[in-house]
């Protein structure tokens, strides 16, 4: 089998290698400062005694595991400490398509491309469903779409990359799809303290036998090097989701996990507030500046991203690097995200220089 590379690297190495100066907009790397107390952690941890410095338990430190399942009201013993939420989604994909139910997987349209390279890799075949135009679900599309060989159903909210916020009542009606054809439903919650509305419900509410619930804390807590995330799994799924996590990875790293604890427990709600604060900001900003532009865009409810579609300029991977070269300003190709928004150019507002890069696109449309 053949892999691809994922765009997003080579849209970072493009513009890394080009002339004069440029914004990357590309990665969804916050620029914010991690808790404090996580860094607290981290230091306490180097004069911890030599055991601390072995491997935790495969599953992931009890106390971590413990303080997540009091957050999100489920069993300890249904949470797995991840490599980050991308294993977490591994383990969820596998767990569906070892059930001898199928290979299909549907897939919201547009899609985060890891979601398609990881079905590929795992043997299923994806299938892309088209969300309503605010990148909403569209229950109706999901129930045609659906059949006997369909064994997942790929669901992220707050969306990578629409920024839509998806309706709970929505969620019931995918997951009562996925029940009546014996799929499992993935719901990716990664962005779950991004929600720029107020309206966020986790799909854990639903208390679904079919649902997997995944998260981290890379973006909550800007921490995206220390590769930490989780999945929930419901009992029947669990033990093989963890046996899985042993033979592809034997465990988690202790001192990320041992700072998570920590930081947890000690970091005030005002730090995700400040978080979400400043990324509103950058949205009024940045979509100012694409209405001086001429451009559609899609408004975030949540995540920290913008589509934005600009005149005479679809977005393809040869325009993303005109922009690059011409305006100073990397983003992604809207063709990397599936089909549905192919002429759109992705911008991730994680920089400290939004505002400066909304004035070289206004700049660079408005001529």
């Amino acid at each position: 089998m053949e892999y691809e590379e994922p765009k997003f690297f080579h849209v970072m190495q493009y513009a890394a290698g080009a002339e004069g100066d440029v914004i990357d907009m590309v990665s969804g790397n916050p620029d914010w400062e991690p808790p404090a107390a996580l860094r607290e952690a981290l230091r306490e941890y180097a004069d911890l005694p030599p055991d601390a410095f072995q491997y935790p338990p495969s599953e992931g430190l009890l106390e971590l595991r413990e303080a997540i399942a009091e957050r999100r009201n489920v069993d300890p013993d249904r949470v797995v400490v991840t490599n980050g939420t991308g294993e977490a989604n591994y383990l969820a994909m596998a767990r569906a398509f070892e059930r001898d139910a199928g290979d299909e997987a549907l897939l919201m349209d547009p899609v985060y491309p890891y979601y398609p390279g990881k079905v590929d890799m795992l043997g299923g075949e994806s299938t892309l469903v088209p969300t309503a135009r605010d990148g909403g679900l569209d229950v109706d599309a999901i129930r045609e779409a659906a059949s006997e060989d369909t064994a997942l159903v790929v669901l992220n909210t707050p969306n990578n990359p629409t920024g839509a916020v998806y309706d709970l009542d929505a969620l019931r009606e995918a997951v009562a799809v996925a029940e009546s054809v014996d799929a499992l439903v993935m719901v990716d919650e990664v962005y779950d303290h991004f929600d720029l509305t107020g309206g966020f419900e986790s799909a854990l509410t639903l208390e679904s036998d079919r649902l997997i619930a995944t998260s981290g804390f890379s973006k909550s807590m800007a921490i995206t090097g220390l590769r930490v995330g989780y999945g929930v799994f419901p009992e029947e799924h669990v033990g093989d989701a963890k046996t899985r996590h042993m033979l592809v990875n034997v465990t988690g790293a202790r001192p990320s996990q041992y700072a998570v604890h920590h930081a947890l427990a000690e970091t005030p709600s005002d730090y995700y507030a400040e978080a979400r604060d400043l990324l509103a900001d950058r949205v009024d900003a940045f979509t100012d500046a694409l209405d001086a532009a001429g451009a559609e865009y899609t408004r975030p409810e949540g995540a920290f991203y913008v589509l934005a579609r600009f005149d005479d300029f679809p977005g393809t991977m040869a325009n993303v690097k005109r922009l690059v070269d011409e305006a100073g300003v990397a983003g992604m190709p809207g063709d990397a995200f599936g089909t549905a928004r192919d002429e759109w150019i992705r911008f991730a507002l994680v920089t400290p220089r939004t505002a400066e890069a909304a004035e070289r696109l206004a700049d660079y449309f408005g001529d």
